[in-house]
């Protein structure tokens, strides 16, 4: 887990972070993830995910708040690709 892409969503545009994640989650092979890191409880995402990849990834908290939150997000070894 320790060489996995860490994004810093805070720093991207809102605009542009759903997308980015998402384009970052298709390159993803079966049990691979990446961090992202955000100043607040990215629960839409994860809603997101549950919409269109259902089933197909983990989310694991690493830290919840109060000012960061930390979570990784990877393909099940079943995932669609």
């Amino acid at each position: 887990m320790s060489d996995e892409q860490i994004i810093h969503v805070q720093k991207i545009p809102p605009q542009q972070r759903h997308p980015l994640i998402f384009m970052a989650f298709e390159k993803l092979a079966p049990n691979q993830g990446f961090i992202i890191v955000n100043d607040h409880d990215p629960a839409p995402l994860r809603r997101q995910f549950e919409l269109l990849h259902s089933g197909n990834f983990n989310w694991e908290y690493l830290q919840s708040g109060p000012t960061t939150w930390r979570v990784r997000i990877s393909r099940n070894s079943s995932g669609d690709p």
